[in-house]
């Protein structure tokens, strides 16, 4: 086989006082990595706390990691939320998904520009999501108004379908760190400037990655209203 496969499990707990290091969901995770640079994430993720989430994500990039396509299947309270199935060009992006409420969806989004990243909600994609940022440039950060999420909803938990916005990465740094599954070099970055791009604004959102190229999800922190945490407690390659 000329392919590599990354294979890991990330823990989601509470940082709010009254439910510090409570566990609140949980994520497998598989990532392809092809031979020709092209890869893969599939993600099953679970969050516990009402209404109740499941998430089914599949994602693939190019060796430059544009989206390529994506399915998303949701489950929430146990009850079928929507599917949808994503292609993207350099000219366009289109979905075909079925919700719940809303019966059947196609989309179909000229570009000036293609679609630097596609947010699918899993906590790994997080990870990989940094490999678009310039770390030629050092620390700082970087503005990128050209993204698509499934679901402007913080937990990925409607749709699914396409919703264009732009937001920050800032680039704090590396480190040394110790989770569950090990100990890292990993690079410091954080989920910035989504003022006025959500319906609902999104919290800071501190996440540390493996600094091989492989953008591997280690740990990462929510802040605001939502104090959220993540950590990886198995990886395997």
């Amino acid at each position: 086989m000329k392919h590599r496969t990354i294979r890991g499990r990330i823990s989601y707990t509470s940082n709010k006082p009254e439910r510090l290091g409570q566990e609140r969901g949980r994520e497998s995770f598989i990532i392809t990595i092809h031979s020709d640079g092209k890869r893969t994430l599939r993600a099953h993720c679970e969050i516990d706390d009402p209404p109740t989430v499941l998430r089914d994500v599949v994602l693939s990039l190019d060796a430059d990691n544009y989206p390529l396509d994506c399915f998303v299947r949701l489950t929430i309270d146990d009850r079928f939320e929507g599917s949808g199935w994503m292609r993207f060009s350099e000219t366009c992006a289109e979905t075909e998904s079925f919700n719940a409420h809303d019966g059947r969806i196609s989309q179909r989004l000229d570009l000036e520009r293609r679609i630097r990243w596609l947010a699918s909600h899993p906590i790994a994609g997080d990870g990989m999501g940094f490999s678009i940022y310039d770390l030629s440039r050092g620390p700082g950060r970087t503005f990128f108004p050209d993204m698509m999420v499934t679901s402007p909803d913080h937990r990925g938990a409607t749709g699914p379908l396409l919703f264009k916005l732009g937001f920050g990465i800032e680039y704090v740094g590396d480190e040394r760190i110790t989770i569950p599954a090990g100990e890292f070099d990993a690079h410091h970055f954080r989920y910035v400037d989504t003022a006025g791009q959500l319906p609902e604004e999104h919290p800071e959102y501190d996440v540390w990655c493996t600094t091989d190229g492989d953008y591997i999800f280690l740990r990462g922190a929510v802040g605001g209203y939502m104090q959220t945490f993540y950590e990886l407690v198995e990886l395997e390659r």
